[in-house]
């Protein structure tokens, strides 16, 4: 279990995993499964980082990332190793399309695919992740401040002292990393260019999750899915559990001059989605363009996806001992909790390849 934070001078492990996010979690749990041993550096006083799964009137709700898709191998083969459980998304019935003069309805779904849900919330993956790691290898609370090349190794600087190891996985948000390590010496300027024009995934979005007593939409033949072109929220989606159960609609809202959207905003969208809905039961929102462990003021004007699983992070940087792992890195699914377990497998085998020594002198 991740410890509390208390101060230490210069730890040494393997390998030091910057981010207790779904990559760094598969990260170390590989790692630690190869005998090598890791620690774990975490801004937040949990684990997770977009997988961020809370209790709202009696039931979790995901205020970060939601689904998985069929498709998507990674992320399918961990929750069957876990055991999790798991729930289709809700694709039956009409769409809504917000705009003025009125709210139409739109013959049948063209949001929604078929997808995959956790039912106990998403963060039950990063809990499993790292269920499976030694305690006290998980340090929350503890910022890394800084990454330093040495002759043979990396010195991770933190909030409280520093880790000195063979390698350094960066699973951050690449900008977000540029932003707050200081890099010494410099990244490769072509590297650095690369990850502070990256934007962050989520990073300019307000997740809302409004909260009923049942599934009225479906009585009404509605899917519970919408896009709006008129309030706060301009997407739409069923998050209620299986067979309706804790039933929930959430959206996005994209960051906007005005400011952060109220939930004051939000019930009055919902009035003229639904109109006569019952009265919720809540209404959550998770505004992550003020998440600090996630963005910065400097990442959210970016917005150029390209870089996503751009070149300059499928290779190690710093002569070979910093390894890039956030889902923002992954050339497949990027953005995905699967782009984020990719990034990660990547970073490991990476590691794990024998050096040009013991190829040649095995």
């Amino acid at each position: 279990m991740p410890l509390p934070p208390e101060p230490i001078t210069e730890e040494r492990v393997d390998v030091v995993v910057i981010g207790a996010g779904i990559g760094g979690l598969h990260a170390a749990r590989l790692l630690h499964q190869q005998d090598r041993t890791v620690s774990v550096l975490e801004r937040r006083d949990r684990i997770g980082g977009r997988l961020h799964t809370v209790e709202s009137a009696g039931t979790p709700v995901d205020l970060g990332a939601t689904w998985f898709w069929p498709q998507e191998r990674a992320v399918n083969k961990v929750v069957a190793e876990h055991g999790l459980r798991v729930h289709p998304q809700h694709l039956g019935g009409d769409a809504i399309y917000h705009d003025r003069p009125h709210t139409k309805r739109i013959e049948g779904n063209p949001l929604d695919v078929p997808s995959g849900r956790f039912t106990d919330g998403a963060q039950a993956l990063a809990e499993a992740e790292a269920a499976l790691l030694p305690e006290g290898v998980i340090r929350l609370e503890q910022s890394a401040t800084g990454i330093e090349l040495l002759a043979d190794a990396v010195r991770v600087t933190t909030t409280l002292g520093a880790v000195v190891a063979k390698h350094v996985v960066v699973a951050l948000p690449p900008a977000l990393a540029t932003t707050d390590l200081a890099f010494t010496p410099p990244l490769d300027a072509m590297v650095a260019s690369v990850a502070a024009a990256t934007p962050v995934w989520m990073g300019t979005t307000t997740k809302v999750v409004v909260r009923f007593a049942e599934p009225f939409w479906r009585r009404h033949g509605l899917s519970g899915s919408g896009i709006s072109h008129l309030g706060p929220i301009r997407e739409l989606h069923d998050m209620s559990g299986p067979d309706g159960e804790s039933a929930a609609l959430f959206g996005f809202a994209p960051q906007r001059p005005e400011g952060p959207v109220t939930t004051a905003e939000v019930l009055a969208q919902f009035a003229e989605l639904f109109p006569g809905h019952p009265e919720p039961l809540a209404v959550e929102l998770a505004d992550w363009s003020t998440q600090r462990a996630t963005s910065a003021p400097e990442t959210l004007p970016l917005g150029d996806y390209a870089t996503y699983g751009h070149r300059a992070f499928q290779t190690p940087s710093y002569d070979g001992r910093l390894h890039w792992a956030s889902t923002e890195t992954a050339p497949d699914n990027p953005g995905h909790i699967d782009g984020a377990l990719l990034a990660a497998r990547r970073a490991v085998a990476a590691i794990l390849e024998p050096s040009e020594s013991e190829r040649t002198h095995p």
